[in-house]
């Protein structure tokens, strides 16, 4: 089963608005703005992203060896950018954000929508934090940097792990004054760029608390690195919906969740829908794995294409908190393993195979990253860190299948359903940990 289109919203055409002066303004020419309009510009139905759209299936995003994806990934790389505006979640913030709470709101990490040649849109994540830099320890992790690598990485890995659910990511130098400030004719986004006392070209997010110019990333002078990661097809032609993780975190100081304190809370959430779904079940164990493997600890929610119902795959959207870390391994994040002891055979076998001498995971993702424009993406002690956790999920599902049989962790038979263990959810053992 495929997604289907009624229709392709194109974008506006007509005259380019002129910029308003300002400060920034002053600093930068716009001849080339002023008058500009799209000529040149073509619609093309058989351009990378549209085809992209139309191969997303029940199963994946995009299927194996997918030449639009990695025609997408190149355009991304390369294309033009013809305008630029704030996300929606931003602007749906402008004004609204509250000083006092310590969570952070959506959004509020600065990224940018721009739009390229042939029409197609990417999220556009700056730069924040140098690869070589660790989390501090004492940073929660709702508070914790987005990194614009972690984008990439979780891109190519989940694409090893043969989840197909991350959508194309790419890195690209972007320049901030051509490919964004000359482009876009959109005010929010032009007033908060400024020189900086280095002379470099910087921006930063329109909300209250973090419209200031501490929050904001300069390019050098106006050259910045980022990530791209395609759009996926607009909520009219393909609706989705976020539904709220079962084994989300609590993000205050001191709250537990129920999963934090019932070690049978697995067997609970079994007889609740849409987890009498075995295929829904064993997806959250291989969103839980993925999770583990790049220290993700911010997934509060996960989203469906509503097409598939219950039996669609979940979309592994914002990696961005991923690989902050690469000295601790975060073991409660692969509690919904440990708790349910059921995983996809066909995962299984891959877990498997990447953790074997030939086809050691830091390996292919080393050889997969260098592929990207930004390449290195990971540090070394990260691609290690990727090793030393896969073989903590094979531990724990190695010893599911010693409490409970093969046949009864390690799911075949996607469509069967799933009975409850009987007393054998427990946290990670010390062994395993």
């Amino acid at each position: 089963m495929k997604l289907q289109f009624l229709h392709v919203s194109l974008p506006r055409s007509g005259p380019w608005s002129s910029p308003s002066s300002s400060w920034c303004m002053r600093h930068h020419s716009h001849h080339r703005n002023q008058n500009r309009t799209l000529g040149g510009v073509h619609f093309d139905f058989h351009t990378p992203w549209l085809q992209f759209h139309m191969g997303i299936t029940q199963e994946s995003l995009y299927p194996r060896s997918s030449r639009a994806v990695e025609k997408l990934l190149r355009d991304m790389e390369t294309l033009p950018v013809i305008d630029a505006d704030y996300s929606a979640d931003q602007k749906s913030l402008n004004g609204l954000c509250d000083c006092s709470q310590i969570v952070k709101p959506s959004g509020t990490h600065l990224k940018l929508v721009l739009r390229f040649q042939d029409y197609g849109r990417a999220m556009f994540k700056p730069l924040r934090q140098k690869r070589v830099e660790e989390t501090p320890e004492d940073v929660f992790y709702f508070i914790d940097f987005q990194r614009h690598n972690a984008e990439i990485a979780a891109f190519h890995l989940d694409r090893i792990l043969d989840f197909r659910r991350v959508p194309p990511a790419s890195g690209r130098l972007i320049n901030v004054t051509r490919d964004i400030l000359e482009v876009t004719d959109h005010s929010d986004l032009r007033s908060v760029f400024f020189v900086s006392p280095a002379n470099n070209v910087c921006f930063f997010s329109k909300c209250l608390y973090s419209c200031k110019t501490e929050y904001a990333v300069c390019g050098d002078p106006h050259m910045l690195e980022g990530s791209l990661s395609a759009f996926l097809p607009s909520l009219s032609s393909a609706p989705r919906i976020s539904i709220p993780n079962p084994w989300s975190r609590s993000y205050t100081f001191t709250g537990k969740e129920e999963w934090e304190l019932n070690p049978s809370y697995c067997d609970s959430l079994k007889r609740l829908h849409p987890y009498t779904n075995t295929r829904r079940l064993l997806h959250m164990m291989d969103l839980a794995i993925f999770d583990f493997l790049i220290g993700n600890m911010d997934r509060h929610h996960y989203e469906i294409f509503t097409k598939f119902g219950d039996d669609g795959f979940l979309l592994h959207l914002d990696n961005a908190r991923g690989f902050g870390r690469y000295s601790q391994d975060e073991f409660s994040i692969l509690i919904p393993l440990s708790q349910c002891c059921v995983v996809k055979d066909d995962t299984w076998q891959r877990l498997k195979l990447l953790a074997s001498g030939d086809f050691l995971l830091s390996d292919v993702m080393r050889e997969s990253l260098g592929v990207d424009p930004l390449a290195p993406i990971l540090t070394e002690p990260h691609l290690l860190a990727l090793d030393r956790r896969l073989k903590k999920v094979l531990e724990v599902v190695q010893q599911c299948v010693r409490s409970h049989g093969e046949e009864a962790v390690l799911i075949k038979d996607i469509w069967r359903p799933l009975q409850p263990f009987s007393n054998h959810s427990r946290p990670l053992t010390n062994a395993t940990q």
